[in-house]
């Protein structure tokens, strides 16, 4: 990034995947060098912008999965391929990927919070001989609501996955919430590991207190406060808990820190 930080530009919009009902995945084109774990801030000029995460990434791509739900996503909504949407970042503190390889690694996601994560679990479906192991556990609302579907296949394969449903029953998926789940994995097995949770803060919140419960340390365990997102650059303050600006520190934070964020 160079010039005014806060000038977004525009980029073309190469493809748009419909994920759900309010949930569409926009692949589009920039030359940016993104981290696992980022975000951008996505406008529309006489609109407004909004804080998305980074759900996969490419030569030449990224892709943010966005969700319907004010103005400015509403109006995104009604781009096509080919459209130019205006993009400023990225921004934000990354997952510690050189940490995480040749270890065990555990990913626990509910809902949204699958797609922060998307992307890391892709790295690691694509270069399997730098992770130890991988467990995923992924909790969707109901059936209307599993983002991914093909990518949750595809990780079947290679990692040790459970996928669940509040209430819904249906092939392949567990039924209730992402915590009933987290006793299934081998802690005990693990010599070397890190556990990453992301989704809405009372579900990461029940999550880390679960995890901590099988004998994880605070020290293994990091959280993305995706959800805090405002301007990106500590300028705006929508983001600030007590001290922190969770724009500048995060959205990824180590445990022992995020223990003290979570509401």
């Amino acid at each position: 990034m160079s010039g005014n930080i806060m000038l977004p530009t525009p980029h073309k919009i190469i493809d748009i995947i419909r994920e759900t009902e309010n949930e569409y995945t926009f692949r589009i084109e920039t030359i940016a060098k993104v981290k696992h774990g980022q975000f951008f801030q996505v406008s529309l000029p006489k609109v407004g912008e909004a804080p998305i995460s980074v759900s996969a990434m490419g030569d030449g791509w990224v892709e943010l999965t966005i969700r319907k739900v004010g103005k400015v996503t509403n109006e995104i909504f009604n781009l096509k391929p080919g459209d130019k949407i205006f993009m400023r970042g990225p921004y934000g503190n990354p997952f510690p990927l050189d940490d995480f390889k040749g270890k065990d690694l555990v990913i626990i996601a509910g809902g949204t919070g699958v797609s922060p994560v998307r992307s890391l679990l892709k790295y690691f479906y694509e270069h399997p001989d730098e992770i130890h192991s991988l467990y995923f556990i992924a909790g969707f609302k109901d059936e209307k609501s599993i983002l991914f579907k093909e990518d949750l296949s595809n990780f079947r394969k290679r990692f040790n996955t459970i996928y669940t449903l509040d209430k819904d029953k249906i092939e392949g998926f567990e039924v209730g919430f992402v915590t009933e789940h987290i006793q299934k994995i081998p802690f005990n097995n693990f010599e070397n590991y890190n556990v990453v949770i992301v989704g809405p803060p009372v579900m990461m919140h029940f999550a880390a207190l679960e995890c901590l419960k099988k004998g994880v340390t605070e020290d293994k365990i990091w959280l993305s406060f995706e959800r805090k997102m405002s301007c990106g650059v500590g300028k705006c303050g929508h983001c600030k808990i007590n001290e922190t600006y969770v724009c500048l520190e995060g959205p990824v934070f180590n445990y022992t820190k995020a223990k003290n964020l979570l509401d």
